[in-house]
């Protein structure tokens, strides 16, 4: 009788929190989220302690370029069941591509997640110099061949660059970057514009850029909100690099920046207001007169009060030419022929360009590569 009772009491002291956790979950989204939050930050805690004995028994064997391989796959494994999120992997084997730079779209913390779904084989990541003294994540990622940069500025943030290249080629290994170097979560399918770093070292170390996309998951999971589905994934083939020089280094960027985009639109699902946009845009349209019948009322007093007012000499317009557009309606013209990829950059510029003008003194540079692993959603 003893004997059950010692295998009975922990089973029930472990199940009644989780049933009641469980039964909370399912009566409240505000408790849902909170729930899987904790369940995620758990989860990656309790998988931080497993990369530390791994990392340290793989090393022994000598397998230590597997840490990650290993650690991610049991985050995955654990996590994916915890918060009901699962995830479609296709492109697998382009992963197999060694030595490679990968990149892939930074959306939150969720995106460890994904991480866990595809990271391969004898694969390191490269992270911010801080994060080498985070407890537990700081150790169980030196012990597993993570590449340190250091982002102080242009000059020891290009040496840290140009250095994980050597080390990259050395090993034989892939090296994972976000080339966002922020989170990017919206509701809309758009990346921020890219970092050069990634591209950087791709290039100095001659090795091909592998694109990875995670679906546009903020139907799932944003502030206040964590639901169960499922994502798909989609890597792209090898991007090749050979005979590139640094020069060509922003238009690479550029390159695989807009396939990336592309493919993100392909496999995310339709936000549920761009219907609901578009149907409130139409009523709009349709009952306010059209923009060149606009024009057209507006020309004749335009040209009246035009010829009342005396001629600037260095502005006198020849005989019979249209008017100039105004000042004014310039700015909107242009912006409405861009592409939403520049949208998104024109609303990330100011801080973008802070950053770089400031890297003299200590924040990120152009060619940093920022990984935010934890914290809390925008």
């Amino acid at each position: 009788m003893s004997f059950l009772a010692w295998i009975v009491k922990p089973i029930a002291y472990i199940s009644l929190p989780v049933f009641a956790l469980h039964t909370l979950a399912k009566a409240s989204p505000v408790a849902r989220y909170y729930v899987r939050v904790g369940l995620f930050l758990g989860t990656l805690g309790i998988c931080s302690v497993w990369g530390v004995v791994c990392a340290i028994g793989m090393s022994l064997v000598g397998r230590r370029f597997d840490v990650f391989y290993v650690v991610a796959r049991s985050f995955y494994f654990l996590c994916s069941r915890a918060v009901g999120i699962r995830l479609v992997l296709e492109g697998a084997e382009h992963l197999e591509t060694r030595p490679a730079v990968l990149v892939g779209n930074h959306q939150s913390m969720l995106d460890i997640l994904y991480l866990g779904r595809i990271f391969p084989r004898r694969a390191s990541i490269m992270a911010k110099k801080e994060l080498q003294w985070a407890p537990l994540l700081g150790q169980f990622m030196t012990l597993s061949g993570a590449v340190w940069v250091d982002r102080g500025n242009n000059a020891r943030a290009v040496r840290s660059l140009a250095a994980a290249g050597e080390i990259m080629k050395a090993r034989h290994s892939s090296l994972w970057l976000f080339p966002e170097g922020t989170r990017s979560m919206r509701e809309h399918h758009d990346m921020l514009p890219f970092k050069k770093g990634a591209f950087h070292t791709a290039v100095q170390a001659g090795v091909p850029i592998v694109p990875v996309v995670c679906e546009n998951y903020w139907r799932l999971y944003r502030k206040g909100v964590f639901e169960s589905g499922t994502l798909r994934v989609k890597v792209l083939p090898p991007i090749p690099t050979t005979g590139l020089t640094t020069a060509d280094v922003g238009a690479l960027a550029v390159r695989v920046h807009d396939l990336m985009v592309e493919a993100l639109r392909e496999i995310s699902v339709p936000p549920p207001s761009t219907s609901e946009a578009s149907a409130e845009v139409k009523p709009s349209a349709s009952s306010s007169p059209d923009p060149q019948q606009r024009t057209e009322r507006v020309d004749p007093v335009s040209a009246s009060v035009a010829a009342s007012l005396p001629a600037e000499p260095a502005r006198q317009s020849q005989p019979g030419a249209e008017p100039e557009p105004s000042s004014a309606a310039a700015p909107g013209s242009r912006a409405e022929s861009r592409a939403s990829t520049n949208t998104s950059e024109e609303l990330v510029s100011p801080s973008h360009s802070s950053r770089i003008e400031g890297s003299e003194n200590g924040t990120e540079t152009e060619e940093d590569d920022g990984m935010v692993l934890v914290g809390r959603p925008k």
